[in-house]
């Protein structure tokens, strides 16, 4: 046991310098000695009895260490980092061998090592695949994101003291959901300003964000990993400009979190924006909740960054390979998504209290993006009204987050009967929202333990592009003809669009329902709308997922385009072909033009939604569009009733 007193860490901190010195000056130091044994001084008798008060200090010191480690365990398994209880009737022997094998293969302990032969099964292959080497940084973000801790306090006091009304985050996918989820969660406190999270190219919803805001007293946080994101730019390019009509100095509304060395803090440079915070490339977009990219936004909504990172760092280590790995509650939980998955219980659904159900979404695209590849994958479903027992498959994993202090009585009694009907159930408590530190850690740990159950990487995404290239190629062919290529629709109905799909003939209803007769047990529906998101369209969809999975007995899933697209979208390309898909989008009533470019939202978002259909169609996915003409509630409301 080597002791430094905090107070000599601190100093060393500060102006200490790190140096060889006990080899220094030697023969002074004899000279001293020999000088004291002429003064008549025991030096032996001394170091004796200096050694005997030493240890006896020592042990004292020790026994106080054990005993804190003590409380420590004791208060971790009481439920400082939120009790988890899995129920899975037969399926636990299974989960049980897993981590016994993990434990004789020290698993553990080589995760926290950062060792890539956890997920592929030698170090050539793992040479092959950089990602395994440079995406694990996230273990060890929140030890190091708390030295920053007091640089982004600081700078969240400069914006309220430049009175700033008004945060607006411009970012997709990884660069978007955890703030969006710790704004749904905590709201910003008092003398903070509110966030709003803009990850949609719809031109209706750019307008509703544009009438809200004064451009003037509004920060606008560029958040890109890459610095490269096709609508991030876009949306930065529109506002910078608008921003410019108003301010002499647009720049200093504009702050920047992207990779070191991106082509977007170049931008920022030339641009002189306000800030810029560059994030450690070695932490994945998708696992980068507690670092810049989550941190920023919420210390700008006066969120507790100390409170959060405290949960996430006692998550961590109740998680560390140190803890049998049969305690060790992120390891528990990503061996129990996985061995279920492969026993054909692919579908992890999320019921959360009501306080952090913004929660499934963030969850949502960790999963769905990190194991949804090779044919293989864990879906999440976040946000489905959970149901009696008679409306399921056997397909389903059952995950519980419950919050003290919210009202859970209706989902406690629909998880009861559920694990009743014999339904596998994990339980997850919360004691606060900021335990939302904790889950973040615990859930990027076990879908990294559930990428390994699996024999996938979990730390790459390979059909994200696809849909991407497709846009990309359409855009080129807009701009050298002025319009975006287009099929002819294969049926025109009350202003409706149909496209794709398996039957030649027939109304709209007929040809839904052909399309539906596909569906298999143990399938999936989702829905994908590129459309503008309002509580009118979240409701429809959400009465229309209802009565698809009550009548079909299937999981259902809704994704809004283009966010989606960093979400979902690489499962729905790269997992098993469960999925039956139906796509919608809508022509706007109002266009905006891209600023520096040559196309407009609307075209950008229509090429977004034509892409993703031809990258599905191409990989033989069940598939079938329908481009509303009409307003997309009314569209929305023809389609739920042709299922209801």
């Amino acid at each position: 046991v080597m002791t430094v007193p905090p107070a000599t860490l601190d100093a060393f901190r500060d102006h200490g310098r790190a140096r060889p010195s006990l080899t220094e000056d030697l023969a002074e130091a004899f000279d001293v000695l020999d000088a004291v044994k002429e003064m008549g001084v025991d030096l032996s008798k001394l170091a004796s009895e200096l050694e005997t008060e030493g240890v006896a200090s020592l042990e004292k010191c020790f026994d106080s260490l054990m005993i804190a480690l003590a409380r420590k365990r004791d208060a971790i398994l009481a439920g400082e980092v939120g009790t988890q209880h899995l129920s899975l009737g037969r399926y636990e022997f299974a989960v049980g061998e897993r981590l016994k094998s993990w434990a004789k293969m020290d698993v553990a302990r080589r995760i926290w090592s950062k060792d890539p032969t956890v997920w592929v099964s030698d170090r050539e292959e793992a040479a092959r695949t950089p990602e395994l080497a440079d995406r694990l940084g996230w273990l060890g973000i929140a030890e190091q994101m708390e030295d920053e801790l007091a640089e982004l306090t600081d700078f969240a006091r400069e914006v309220r003291r430049d009175r700033f009304s008004q945060v607006v985050l411009l970012g997709m996918g990884g660069s978007s959901l955890a703030p969006e989820v710790l704004m749904a969660t905590l709201g910003s406190s008092c003398g903070y300003p509110p966030l709003t999270v803009l990850d949609s190219t719809h031109p209706s919803h750019l307008n509703h964000v544009m009438r809200r805001i004064d451009l003037a007293r509004t920060l606008f946080v560029v958040s890109s990993k890459s610095g490269t994101t096709t609508e991030t730019m876009s949306f930065f390019k529109l506002f910078y400009k608008a921003v410019k009509e108003v301010a002499d100095e647009p720049g200093k509304n504009f702050v920047v979190i992207t990779d070191p060395g991106s082509p977007l803090e170049a931008l920022a440079e030339k641009r002189k924006l306000r800030r810029v915070f560059t994030s450690p490339r070695e932490v994945g977009g998708r696992y980068s909740a507690l670092t810049y990219f989550g941190l920023v936004p919420a210390a700008l909504i006066g969120a507790d960054l100390h409170r959060l990172l405290d949960r996430a760092l006692t998550m961590g280590h109740a998680s560390h390979h140190c803890v049998p790995i049969a305690d060790n509650p992120s390891l528990a939980l990503g061996v129990a998504l996985g061995e279920l998955a492969l026993a054909g219980k692919d579908k992890v659904t999320l019921v959360t209290s009501p306080s952090i159900a913004s929660f499934g979404s963030w969850v949502e695209q960790l999963i769905a993006e990190s194991t949804g590849k090779n044919g293989k994958g864990v879906l999440p479903i976040a946000g489905e009204r959970v149901g009696p027992p008679e409306v399921y498959g056997s397909d389903r994993l059952f995950v519980y987050l419950r919050v003290e202090g919210d009202d859970n009585e209706p989902s406690d009694k629909a998880i009861a009967a559920l694990e009743a009907a014999g339904q596998p159930v994990v339980r997850i408590r919360l004691d606060e929202r900021e335990n939302l530190g904790a889950e973040f850690f615990r859930w990027e740990m076990a879908t990294a333990a559930a990428g390994a159950v699996l024999g996938i990487n979990p730390f790459d995404q390979p059909d994200v592009e696809a849909a991407k290239s497709k846009t990309r190629d359409l855009m080129k062919a807009f701009q050298r003809s002025g319009v975006l290529p287009a099929e002819a629709p294969a049926q025109v109905e009350g202003g409706i669009e149909v496209y794709g799909g398996t039957s030649t003939g027939g109304s709209l209803d007929d040809r839904l329902t052909d399309f539906l007769g596909q569906s298999l047990p143990g399938d999936y529906v989702a829905l994908i709308a590129y459309i503008a998101q309002t509580p009118q369209t979240d409701e429809l969809l959400g009465q229309l997922r209802l009565t698809l999975r009550d009548r079909l007995k299937l999981a259902t899933v809704v994704g809004y385009g283009p966010r989606y697209l960093h979400s979902t979208g690489q499962l729905f390309k790269g997992g098993d072909n469960r999925g039956v898909f139906i796509l919608m989008s809508d022509t706007p009533e109002q266009d905006i033009a891209v600023p520096e470019e040559q196309y407009t939202f609307g075209t950008l978002i229509a090429a977004q939604a034509l892409g993703d259909y031809q990258a599905m169609g191409e990989r033989g996915r069940r598939l079938i569009r329908f481009h509303f003409k009409c307003p997309a509630v009314e569209g929305l409301k023809r389609l739920r009733d042709a299922v209801g």
